[in-house]
C-alpha cells in the first residue's frame, strides 16, 4: 500500500473522528480488499456452502465498525487492530452458535499458527482460545492484543507493531510468549 494511500485512509479516520457522517462510506473502497484477505485467511478451506463466508465476515465487521461511537481512530493499523477483534467476536457467536446444536465439545485440537481448520471442526477450539485470550488479558494486555491481531486479523509482525507503538522485535518476543501461555492453559484445561 502507497504512502499516498495509506494517508489517505488516516485522514478519512480523523475525518470520521470529527464526525463527518459519510467517512466510513469513503474508507470502505480503500480497506475493502484488506479485510477481504483477512477474512479468507480466516475462512481458508471452508466448505463451499458453509454459512458463513470471507464476504459476510467482513460486511458484518464493517457493519459494527460504522456503527461503533467514541472510537478514536489513529490509523489505518488502528483500523485494522479494533477490525480484527470484530471478526474474532463475530467468529466466536458463530463458533458459539456451532457448538450449542452439537453439546459435548470434542478435545482442543488447532495450532495458533494454522488458522485454515474449518470453523465447524475447530469450534470448540475457538471458544477455548477466546476463554484463555480472555485470561491473558487479564494478565498482559498488549499481548492478548498481539495474538488477536495476528490470529483474527491477519495482521503482520510490522502492522502489530504499527498499530500497538511498539518495535517488530517486541511483537515476536511477545508473540512467542504469549504462545507459549495459551498453549499451557489450552492443554491444562
Amino acid at each position: 500500500m502507497s504512502e499516498g494511500v495509506q494517508r489517505e485512509i488516516t485522514q478519512i479516520l480523523h475525518d470520521w473522528n470529527s464526525g463527518d457522517e459519510s467517512a466510513h462510506e469513503r474508507l470502505l473502497p480503500f480497506v475493502y480488499d484488506e479485510l477481504k484477505r483477512q477474512a479468507r485467511r480466516l475462512m481458508s478451506r471452508e466448505r463451499v456452502d458453509h454459512t458463513l463466508q470471507p464476504t459476510a465476515l467482513v460486511h458484518e465487521a464493517f457493519l459494527r465498525l460504522a456503527k461503533q461511537g467514541g472510537i478514536d481512530w489513529q490509523n489505518r493499523s488502528h483500523f485494522y487492530g479494533i477490525a480484527s477483534r470484530l471478526m474474532r467476536q463475530i467468529l466466536i457467536d458463530h463458533a458459539r452458535q456451532h457448538g450449542a446444536a452439537k453439546r459435548g465439545f470434542a478435545q482442543v485440537h488447532f495450532s495458533l499458527d494454522d488458522v485454515t481448520i474449518p470453523v465447524e471442526t475447530r469450534a470448540s477450539s475457538i471458544l477455548a482460545l477466546n476463554e484463555a485470550l480472555d485470561l491473558l488479558e487479564a494478565l498482559d494486555e498488549r499481548q492478548a492484543k498481539i495474538v488477536e491481531m495476528r490470529f483474527f486479523g491477519g495482521l503482520s509482525n510490522t502492522e502489530i507493531a504499527e498499530a500497538l507503538d511498539i518495535s517488530e522485535r517486541t511483537v515476536q518476543r511477545s508473540w512467542s510468549v504469549a504462545k507459549l501461555w495459551l498453549y499451557r492453559e489450552m492443554t491444562n484445561s
